[in-house]
């Protein structure tokens, strides 16, 4: 049909034009059996952001996307409970999935989660994990199926078989600068978890300077698409959104990320920021599986799995299972940095203002992250100790640790970092950290709505 040519797709949405199912369902084939050509992809995709879609468009991508690839289905897998997911849209210092999982594990959920690694300045699941020794990001099929079953949990990556369209759309996105396409980012986050074959899905839609939405209108945009999307595809879905002003938790980098979750788990430390971002994702998921009879009962229930130490188990039981440590909370044998530099305060004052991003750039420079496709990422570099907004701090004062693989890098870092916090002699008011994706907002159809 003339009406599926690629070029007769890309120009109907070039002039502002709605895309049919089948249309949309042509494009994505193409992507799958590659007869559409990168440059035809971009050029649909820069249509998309331009010109948008509606929600009935961005709800068929997103299932045509799903089906893609293999659908998982556990439903003759044997597994304890509901199975649950989360997904964040990224941020520095987030290391909330390696706490959630465990947690809504030991709650009675089960949580095969597929995370990412790295993008831009945001730090990846998956590369944090791997700074465990010997953890398989990339289990057999059968022994995923023995790790939910002796876990609870399991955090993986998708496999190729996992949406294939959207992997193929995603690489053109990433270097033509169609990423920031609210129905694109729609339908590349649900098609994985729908293909993941989840039956409840909370989402944190990260919002400030260390986040890809930068304001709350851009993030409450993205979160009702999302919701909107989800409900259509009869997925119960729920979108918070955090704040991403500063880094999460106390740390930023991969090795020095798993150290703060195994000592969030095991009760050493627990930055309240970090706890009140992780309960609010949890009772939002153990109250859309089930697994709860309210928000107060679900967030007790998570905070009884943290205090028993029933989640710090699954995180054990999982990395075990995974090939990692044997005993990863007595000794997680994560690598360190050779060298360990504190950055001084230049002066005294309050934090008033931290630039997050350009902290998860300082991470990435040093090693920490991707500057290109294909580099190695070092596991034991990043910040550890970072202060938080609000801290007050003597002239000499650290504001937080660098950790360097050698004394060049630690002082480019050292200066990016004290570069990155700016102070000042009132303390500034208490940032919000958590609200709630609005209820009464309706359909957005502007150029980068859903």
């Amino acid at each position: 049909m003339t009406e599926a040519l690629p070029q007769e797709v890309i120009r109907i949405k070039r002039d502002g034009g709605r895309l049919s199912r089948a249309q949309i369902d042509a494009f994505v084939r193409g992507l799958t059996h590659d007869t559409w050509s990168d440059s035809q992809a971009a050029a649909l995709a820069m249509a998309i952001l331009l010109r948008g879609m509606d929600p009935a468009e961005t709800v068929a991508l997103t299932e045509a996307m799903t089906h893609s690839g293999e659908v998982l289905d556990w439903r003759d897998a044997r597994l304890a409970g509901p199975v649950l997911d989360k997904h964040s849209t990224g941020g520095v210092g987030d290391k909330v999935s390696l706490l959630l999982g465990p947690i809504v594990a030991a709650c009675g959920g089960v949580v095969p989660m597929l995370s990412g690694r790295g993008l831009g300045h945001t730090g990846g699941t998956l590369d944090k994990l791997e700074a465990l020794p010997g953890y398989s990001v990339t289990p057999s099929r059968d022994l995923l199926l023995q790790t939910l079953r002796v876990a609870g949990c399991a955090i993986v990556g998708a496999s190729e078989r996992i949406a294939p369209a959207d992997r193929r759309l995603y690489a053109i996105r990433d270097v033509t600068a169609t990423v920031e396409s609210v129905p694109l980012i729609t339908a590349s986050i649900l098609s994985k978890k729908l293909a993941a074959g989840v039956s409840a899905l909370v989402l944190d839609v990260k919002v400030g300077n260390g986040a890809f939405c930068t304001t709350l209108a851009q993030a409450s945009e993205l979160a009702d698409c999302l919701e909107q999307v989800a409900q259509a595809a009869h997925l119960p879905c729920v979108a918070l959104l955090t704040d991403m002003n500063q880094v999460l938790g106390t740390t930023a980098g991969n090795a020095l990320e798993v150290r703060e979750a195994i000592h969030f788990l095991s009760g050493k430390v627990r930055e309240p920021r970090l706890l009140e971002v992780t309960l609010a994702l949890c009772a939002q998921l153990l109250l859309l599986g089930g697994l709860a009879a309210s928000l107060d009962d679900a967030r007790r229930a998570a905070m009884q799995a943290l205090e028993s130490g029933a989640a710090a188990q699954r995180f054990a039981r999982m990395v075990a299972a995974l090939g990692g440590p044997s005993d990863v909370l007595r000794d997680a044998r994560l690598p360190s940095a050779e060298v360990q530099i504190d950055v001084a305060a230049a002066g005294a004052g309050f934090v008033t203002a931290i630039d997050t991003r350009a902290l998860g750039l300082a991470v990435v420079a040093l090693g920490g992250g991707r500057q290109r496709p294909g580099d190695a990422v070092h596991p034991g570099v990043g910040l550890s100790q970072v202060l938080s907004l609000g801290a007050m701090v003597d002239a000499g004062q650290a504001l937080a640790c660098v950790h360097a693989l050698d004394a060049a890098s630690a002082q480019a870092a050292a200066r990016a970092v004290r570069a990155a916090f700016t102070l000042g002699a009132v303390a500034p008011a208490a940032p919000w950290l958590v609200r709630a994706c609005s209820p009464d907002a309706g359909p957005t159809h502007s150029a980068t709505g859903c």
